[in-house]
């Protein structure tokens, strides 16, 4: 099912052409067209849907924005479904849908089924998003349960568009806590106190106990480095568990890259050769460096350290070649918001490898507080004082987990009560929706026993009570709503949008009686039954791109 908003923005854009074609509209100096937008009015009385295309063409037609309003209208060919056009100082265009083509649209939400919802984007892309990439060295705690959410709820909603979407995750096996959890992997083996700067997690002690006899006969040999040896087998038994609880949550990745694998296939020795034949890479004071000023950067950057090991960054520069090489045409990072600095020399690196800047983007998200009972909970992997996602997932449920991080924005930080979070009530909201689905299917088995169908025909123009209108006016915003997440890079909207279809529908129970009492009511009951059906497939479809479970009893 196409998108209304998406038709209407075609018809004022050709109504624009049609003005122009006629000498009505005359562009000076061959300035380019601004671009249409179209936006659902705050309040009701505006209508469904408002463009103030007249004041972005004002400029460039050097008119009033009142009488372009007035030139469009006259050239607007309409979409079926728009019963009013009217114009409002300084020159909004006001559409107002026709109430009895509203009605009918709930067979066409019926006969989409579960594909209702889903647009087409105008140019579908190959798109990698890396998210969650914790270090291995410990398990998954709350804290990284962000990013594991919005990323996967931001891969469905591009899926939902049409984009070929690879999900990546990217765990450093090549760094210092590595090294550290190796030696204290090493020292729990040995019945050692930790090193300060080690891991003093049960897990460690856990780790400890199962390293296989090869391993530690390997590490412990004459010469060898202990720390990196265990640090690498740790690290990877760390990631399996990883694995199986981001399983567990729902969230599953199709490529798992190691950092150690960008060093031994040789990208960063190639990244690295490339930027100096170009001339972006200098020594200086012992170590090689980026020119990354030249892109922006507020400084150069070490690639190469004075004792001869390559920075973290410099596997940055090969993760970025080697993610390009694989036919992506975008790529989209989610990282916490203590990234910052680290956006503006990975954005550098890309164009200095001769990629589209724009075509690399960093999503940071805000931190997360975890409160139980008004006190806030603190957490840190190292002194083994943590919540686990899976301590999580068995106290609220992947449902209740999925919603409470898919509601704020990237860039909104979020306080989650856990206690709240596993209340089952109204107080709820991921409850609430939940239950209006169970709702709509009790509705309909209790119809059902009662010989009483739904009916997409005739009946279907009765739905014209103000609680009907309203009700099938937002669950025909889905297509609209999907489409804005995607292209906004944001889908908490998501989240909002399920909780308004919960609301109208419950005012739409409380105020239509759905059932008939009477033989006489029966068409008005199955044009209801229709509408109620409906509902329960939005609910349905919006949920299953949250990752949350539409039950159908509660």
């Amino acid at each position: 099912m196409s998108s209304l908003r998406a038709d209407l923005r075609a018809a004022v854009e050709a109504a624009r052409d049609s003005a122009e074609a006629e000498g009505e509209f005359r562009r000076q100096d061959g300035a380019a067209w601004p671009p249409i937008s179209l936006e659902r009015p705050g309040r009701p009385e505006h209508g469904d849907y408002a463009t103030n295309a007249a004041m972005q063409l004002a400029p460039v037609v050097r008119d009033s924005p009142m009488r372009i309003a007035e030139t469009l209208k006259r050239h607007l060919g309409l979409p079926p479904g728009i019963g009013e056009v009217s114009i409002a100082p300084p020159g909004f265009l006001n559409m107002r849908l026709d109430a009895t083509w509203v009605a009918g649209q709930v067979g066409a939400i019926l006969e989409a089924g579960p594909t209702f919802g889903g647009v087409r984007a105008d140019h579908p892309r190959k798109i990698n998003v890396e998210f969650v990439s914790a270090n291995p060295t410990g398990p998954l705690t709350v804290g990284n349960a962000r990013g594991a959410f919005v990323g996967d709820l931001l891969c469905r909603v591009l899926e939902g568009v049409g984009h070929e979407v690879t999900r990546e995750y990217y765990f450093n096996d090549f760094n210092a806590q590595v090294l550290n959890l190796g030696l204290s992997v090493q020292a729990r083996r040995e019945g050692r106190p930790v090193p300060e700067d080690g891991y003093h997690g049960d897990y460690v002690a856990e780790l400890a106990a199962a390293v296989p006899d090869e391993i530690w006969a390997e590490a412990t040999a004459e010469g060898a480095d202990v720390g990196s040896i265990l640090g690498r087998w740790a690290s990877e038994g760390v990631r399996a568990g990883i694995e199986e609880s981001l399983a567990r949550l729902g969230v599953n990745f199709d490529v798992w890259t190691s950092e150690g694998s960008i060093h031994e296939q040789g990208w960063v020795t190639r990244a690295i050769d490339q930027l100096r034949a170009a001339g972006h890479i200098y020594e200086a004071d012992g170590a090689t460096w980026f020119r990354s000023t030249a892109f922006g950067d507020d400084k150069d950057r070490v690639v190469i350290r004075s004792n001869g090991q390559p920075t973290y960054f410099a596997s940055d520069l090969g993760y970025i070649a080697q993610k390009f090489s694989r036919g992506f045409e975008e790529l989209i990072y989610l990282w916490g918001e203590d990234h910052h600095g680290t956006v503006a020399r990975n954005r550098a690196a890309a164009q200095a490898l001769g990629f589209d800047a724009d075509a690399v983007q960093w999503m940071l998200m805000a931190w997360v507080r975890f409160v139980r009972n008004g006190v806030e909970i603190g957490m840190s992997k190292r002194s083994g004082e943590f919540i686990s996602l899976d301590e999580l997932l068995a106290e609220i449920g992947p449902d209740a987990a999925r919603w409470y991080f898919g509601s704020r924005a990237t860039t909104t930080g979020i306080d989650l009560d856990i206690e709240l979070a596993k209340k089952q009530s109204a107080e709820n909201p991921v409850y609430y929706v939940q239950y209006a689905h169970a709702r709509c299917s009790s509705i309909l088995r209790r119809a059902a026993d009662d010989k009483l169908a739904p009916d997409t025909g005739e009946a279907a123009q009765l739905l014209v009570h103000p609680a009907e209108q309203a009700l099938v006016r937002r669950l025909l915003a889905m297509p609209d709503v999907v489409a804005d997440a995607a292209e906004r890079r944001e889908t908490h909207e998501l989240t909002h949008y399920c909780l308004e279809v919960a609301q109208l529908f419950n005012a739409f129970y409380r105020d239509c009686r759905v059932l008939p009492d009477e033989a006489a009511e029966i068409p008005l009951s199955q044009a209801r039954l229709t509408l109620t059906a409906a509902a329960r497939q939005v609910l349905a479809n919006a949920l299953g791109l949250l990752g949350i479970s539409a039950p159908d009893s509660m």
